[in-house]
């Protein structure tokens, strides 16, 4: 008879919207990760954790030294990660981290190499890889199905942060710059240059038009791959939440959009066409791809697959990200990768 596996033993660091949501799919609906412990240094934080039955310290440094810790998952401001992730490999701790992994290459690299040098997991969440509709795209790109791949549109936006207060961490341009480049735009160029490959060049425009976010609120990109193709992406944060995300090839297209934003999933709306054939409109039903992300970085861990999401794609989609910030800054100049 085959023992059941036991769960990986993580510390949640970080307590804020995300590590809540993060906590909740894990507590309903997962027997392959276990939280035993989480770190957050505010009082609505600690009081979260609490409701939770979980045991709550001020900093990471702390729960990783929780009885049985395997890992790590981020869910903590930008400017964080890289000494989290450095204390955590240190002391033989995988990690998942929340995007973006870094600003720039460098930074990417550097977290990429350490868990690489160690033999650890390094997960990202980057979960829209695991949309039922996107990850069937990617699989039709991958095996040919839709010909030379030539370009992607897409577009993910919200409002969301028109209710923080001015002094969250997510409003301030050093953390979070390029309008709703870290927020969501950083899924759309994963998806990118997952099916493209590096980029060679971006150009991008950042406006303030409908806020007094210190980031901006609008802004697009274009980017060329060094393959051949171009992406165009948007992620601003003054408008009704959107999701769109279109690949086109020589032989098909695919269009998906979310009907709600991945914190409550709702499902998606496919359309797509092939030669030949007419366009056809699908109805996908919703899914949990918050969860299934973060189980497929348990069995990484248990060695069962490996993590789907590999390092060189990590440090490619960052790249990207530091040719976005360095283009703004730049009032839309084009910027190598």
């Amino acid at each position: 008879m085959t023992s059941k596996k036991s769960p990986v033993k993580v510390a949640m660091i970080g307590l804020g919207w995300w590590g809540r949501k993060m906590t909740g799919v894990l507590q309903k609906a997962s027997d392959e990760i276990e939280i035993v412990c989480a770190a957050e240094p505010t009082a609505a934080g600690a009081e979260f954790a609490t409701a939770n039955g979980l045991v709550c310290y001020p900093s990471d440094r702390e729960a990783l030294t929780h009885p049985g810790v395997e890992a790590v998952i981020l869910a903590t401001p930008h400017s964080l990660h890289a000494e989290q992730i450095e204390r955590a490999v240190a002391v033989g701790k995988h990690v998942f981290c929340e995007k973006p992994l870094s600003h720039t290459r460098k930074g990417a690299e550097a977290a990429v190499n350490a868990c690489r040098s160690k033999s650890l997991v390094l997960g990202m969440g980057h979960e829209r890889r695991w949309e039922p509709p996107v990850a069937r795209m990617v699989d039709a790109a991958r095996s040919g199905k839709l010909g030379r791949l030539l370009q992607v549109e897409a577009n993910f936006s919200h409002d969301k942060f028109l209710a923080l207060s001015a002094d969250n961490w997510r409003l301030n341009a050093a953390e979070a710059p390029v309008a709703g480049m870290t927020a969501t735009g950083i899924h759309l160029t994963d998806l990118s240059t997952a099916l493209f490959g590096p980029a060679r060049d971006v150009r991008v425009s950042c406006e303030n038009l409908g806020s007094e976010f210190p980031q901006g609120d609008t802004m697009s990109a274009h980017i060329r791959f060094k393959s051949g193709g171009t992406a165009y992406i948007s992620a601003t944060l003054v408008t009704p939440f959107v999701s769109r995300f279109a690949l086109f090839g020589t032989k098909g297209w695919i269009d998906i959009r979310d009907k709600a934003h991945v914190e409550s999933p709702a499902g998606w709306v496919v359309t797509s066409a092939e030669t030949g054939s007419p366009i056809t409109v699908t109805e996908v039903p919703p899914a949990e791809p918050v969860r299934d992300n973060l189980v497929a970085f348990a069995r990484a861990v248990r060695g069962e697959a490996p993590y789907p999401i590999t390092g060189e794609e990590l440090v490619n989609n960052i790249a990207i990200l530091e040719a976005i910030i360095a283009s703004a800054a730049q009032d839309g100049a084009v910027v190598a990768v």
